[in-house]
């Protein structure tokens, strides 16, 4: 009794699954015949090779045929619910090093590897994959269909001529083994996506190699955006409490010197030193409160944007999704990101209102900035956006930035929150 419950868990199980099955398997004929031309486009491409012609466009070939992999590298992934990362050397330097990279790059094998099987197989998996639900329907529906036709009208099923009820009957039955082997569509699919899956999937060393290339990069956009910190903190205290202290000094050497002389005037200028020392003390806060704002210790990071927010000229829509606290380089570096952002749309949008989306799972931040002005915002070097990514990379982190004429514009900076 529990096998027959079991069998027919089973059964329903894969029945939900049948469509979905039955379109991966389909798309996958398409990408099967693509990948067929892709394989014959090669061959000849490599024919054209050994004669010398071809050796210039075989990177482009390979370079062409790269969207048709990632897209089924995508599908399967999707399909089994993993990761669809892919590791590709770049096709740079002149033709002697983009043709070594051709074959030296093991990439490359995986996919004319995935390609030549593809294309063997797809096309016959996507015809079963429409063919046997569309028989199993037909089968069942034959002693419907026989009661439909004329007398004297027959036709044929497995082989042997329906014209009488018995053969009708028989037809029908003859369906169940049918929807026996549809049902195993999506161990198919699941075997296809799964071989697509081993196929392409880089090795851990080309993994590796990515990931030690990407942090490479976060280590220099990190010593960047701490190299540009630096100066602007050397800079804002040069260029204003070091020239105030400065000043402070001689208004005192002055007074001192009037003292018996003049001693009004030097009360003065001790007042004028006074004043210039309090500022030069509010400099001083505000250039400590740039390099970590005390607001996020004291209130943390949704009260200090919030804060932000209400002073900013153009109206700001806030959307703080729970959230909470988060690592002190993270929160100094959103409220970098988000003063920054809205210092550019200030300036330069033209918009009428900023929303802010704020939040995010506990491993990830994410900040979204979108505002209504005239778009066209252009990432340039040395500017605020460069200065936001900048930020971004230098914690792992991303940003994106959609800005098309007309508007609207929206920044989207992620920051992983992991340690």
């Amino acid at each position: 009794m529990t096998s027959v419950i079991n069998a027919l868990r089973s059964a329903l199980d894969k029945a939900r699954r049948l469509p979905g099955a039955v379109w991966y398997l389909a798309v996958g004929g398409v990408t099967s015949l693509l990948a067929l031309f892709a394989v014959v486009g090669l061959l000849i491409v490599g024919a054209f090779c050994l004669i010398g012609v071809g050796i210039p466009a075989l990177p482009e070939a390979i370079r062409l045929v790269r969207p048709l992999v990632s897209f089924d590298r995508r599908r399967a992934a999707r399909y089994l619910g993993a990761q669809a990362a892919e590791a590709y050397q770049p096709f740079t330097g002149g033709l002697r090093q983009r043709v070594a990279t051709v074959f030296t790059d093991p990439a490359n094998r995986r996919d004319f590897g995935w390609l030549v099987a593809h294309a063997l197989t797809g096309i016959y998996l996507a015809v079963f994959a429409i063919a046997l639900p569309l028989s199993t329907l037909a089968q069942l529906a034959i002693p419907e269909f026989w009661q439909l036709l004329p007398p004297g009208q027959e036709f044929a099923s497995f082989g042997f001529v329906v014209d009488s009820w018995p053969k009708a009957i028989l037809s029908f039955f003859l369906g169940f083994p049918v929807a026996l082997v549809t049902l195993q569509l999506p161990v198919a699919a699941r075997w296809q996506a799964m071989a697509t899956h081993a196929l392409l999937k880089p090795t851990e060393g080309a993994m590796l190699a990515d990931r030690v290339a990407a942090l490479t990069a976060t280590r220099a956009a990190a010593l960047d955006a701490h190299g540009a910190e630096l100066r602007r903190i050397e800079r804002d205290l040069h260029d204003g409490a070091q020239a105030r202290l400065a000043a402070v000094i001689m208004q005192l050497g002055l007074a001192d010197q009037l003292r018996e002389q003049d001693p009004e005037t030097a009360q003065g200028l001790v007042r004028k030193a006074q004043d210039t020392a309090t500022a030069a003390l509010a400099e001083l806060r505000d250039v400590v409160r740039n390099v970590y704002p005390p607001v996020l210790t004291d209130r943390g990071l949704a009260s200090a944007i919030s804060a932000v927010a209400a002073r900013n000229p153009i109206p700001c829509v806030l959307d703080l999704r729970e959230v909470g606290r988060r690592p002190a380089a993270v929160e100094a570096a959103a409220y970098f990101v988000i003063t920054e952002a809205l210092t550019n749309a200030t300036k330069h949008s033209g918009a009428a209102g900023i929303s802010l989306v704020l939040g995010g799972a506990p491993e990830l931040l994410t900040i979204e900035v979108r505002d209504d002005g005239v778009g066209g915002a252009v990432e340039t070097y040395g500017g605020g956006l460069a200065g936001i990514r900048r930020r971004a990379e230098a914690l792992d982190g991303r940003m994106t930035l959609t800005s098309p004429p007309g508007g609207p514009t929206v920044l989207r900076v992620e920051l992983p929150c992991g340690s």
